[in-house]
């Protein structure tokens, strides 16, 4: 019983970890770019590849919802996905029978959008600043939150298909 117990705990403890990494990472290269980086300023990193521009976006990805009533978007890109994310939390601390890498990839997807409603109900926007430019195919401008929520489903997928694939193989 008291095994079991420390499990639980080591793997809670792993789990803030995670989640505070992830906030912590996106909001320190968030203020770094708000008091180092002027507005709309482009600074290339990587020739003109990957490059950071300072912009604060009103909206969700992409800036989908900026327009929205103050209200309504207060409800939909804060309100609710913080609701959401409280219980995504609950989960993988009260759920069992959670594998390893779906705590992780929740764990990261978790902490990035905890890092983005952050800055929504702190700032009243969520400050993005990197952008690449592979010529055939390029991003739109996004933060260190965006990685973490990007690292967090292709986590998922991928154990997702080998498990998909390992049921179809054996």
């Amino acid at each position: 019983m008291f095994e079991i117990k420390s499990d639980r705990l080591a793997r809670n403890i792993a789990i803030f970890l995670i989640l505070i990494a992830n906030i912590g990472c996106d909001q320190i290269s968030k203020d770094v770019v708000r008091k180092n980086v002027g507005f709309y300023q482009t600074i290339s990193v990587i020739e003109d590849v990957v490059t950071i521009t300072y912009v604060e976006n009103t909206g969700a990805f992409l800036s989908i919802g900026s327009g929205l009533p103050h209200t309504l978007k207060v409800l939909l890109l804060s309100v609710i996905p913080l609701i959401a994310l409280f219980f995504g939390v609950a989960y993988i601390l009260m759920k069992k029978n959670l594998t390893l890498l779906s705590a992780l990839s929740l764990s990261f997807a978790i902490g990035g959008g905890i890092g983005n409603i952050y800055d929504r109900l702190v700032h009243g926007s969520v400050t993005d600043f990197l952008h690449i430019n592979l010529g055939f195919f390029q991003t739109g401008i996004f933060n260190m939150a965006d990685v973490s929520i990007i690292t967090g489903m292709f986590i998922f997928f991928i154990q997702s298909y080998t498990r998909q694939k390992a049921r179809i193989l054996g």
